[in-house]
């Protein structure tokens, strides 16, 4: 029996369903493309991929750290509606995504599609089965681990917000402090020498420009300018921004009393980018008793 990437990707394209799902479809069926859809209905992903076009920007982002704080992962877990996010059910998937992230490092999405949760089933096979359950469209958006030669610290501000720090040095209380400080002030970069040259011209041009047409004097536009810049700085750069516990102490002064450097951060909140669908609690109710 020989199973080409052209069955599977016939099979895919005539059901909907992802290639790992068609393939041990493929492969249960022993190569009979009808048996094989057969096989996807009964388990209901061909059910599940018919919700492809749905909008899922509502979900949880859950996160997890290995016990020795030296590895962290964040993911993002997508579902169609609030009244799905908030169930334990969805929030424990999410959870044990995370941690399967820290424990076998996938290399990309796919990768983390075919990888096996304890329960035996793949995260491919867990998601769409996971779809099929909550009557609506779930989808992995997005993950994020860091490994660090000191420690890495997540803070999960209630299920849409998620940040993960990985600091050179300090203990879990700074990583903590740090990363709910980048939650409430979402900078953009660690400090100035992160961000691109040219993106530092154009806020110059345009302060200039916005100066100009105020009629500034010449000799007066550059030191305003200067102060504006250092003013933008301080938006975009965590480490020049007034820390939110104690606002007399800016981000750095707070890493530097530990000894302690932020190498790298990053922050997931939910559906950021995505087209929403408002919905009322009624509507919501009445989309899962269809």
């Amino acid at each position: 029996m020989t199973i080409t990437a052209a069955d599977i990707a016939k099979l895919r394209a005539a059901t909907g369903a992802g290639m790992m799902d068609c393939k041990a479809a493929m492969e249960e069926a022993q190569g009979d493309m009808e048996k094989a859809s057969d096989i996807l209905r009964k388990k209901g992903i061909v059910k599940a991929a018919k919700r492809a076009d749905k909008v899922a920007a509502e979900g949880v982002i859950a996160g997890f750290v290995s016990a020795d704080a030296k590895v962290g992962a964040l993911v993002e877990l997508n579902c169609e509606t609030d009244f799905v996010s908030g169930g334990a059910d969805f929030a424990a998937f999410a959870n044990s995504l995370a941690k399967l992230v820290v424990e076998t490092s996938p290399a990309d999405e796919a990768a983390l599609d075919a990888a096996t949760l304890p329960s035996g089933e793949t995260v491919a096979t867990a998601v769409a089965n996971l779809g099929l359950t909550v009557g609506e469209k779930v989808s992995i958006r997005r993950f994020a681990r860091y490994d660090s030669a000191g420690l890495v610290s997540v803070y999960l501000h209630g299920k849409k917000i998620g940040i993960m720090v990985d600091l050179t040095a300090g203990d879990a209380a700074l990583g903590a402090d740090v990363a709910m400080h980048i939650a409430a002030t979402n900078p953009k970069c660690i400090d100035r020498t992160a961000i691109d040259p040219a993106l530092v011209a154009r806020e110059k041009d345009i302060y200039v420009d916005q100066l100009k047409q105020q009629g500034k004097p010449e000799n007066m536009i550059e030191n305003i300018v200067k102060g504006k810049m250092e003013k933008y700085f301080a938006e975009v750069c965590l480490v020049e921004q007034p820390f939110i516990k104690n606002e007399e102490v800016k981000v750095e002064k707070l890493l530097s009393d530990k000894n302690a450097t932020v190498s790298r951060f990053v922050r997931f909140e939910l559906g950021e980018g995505m087209e929403k669908i408002v919905k009322d609690f009624a509507a919501e109710v009445a989309e899962q008793l269809k």
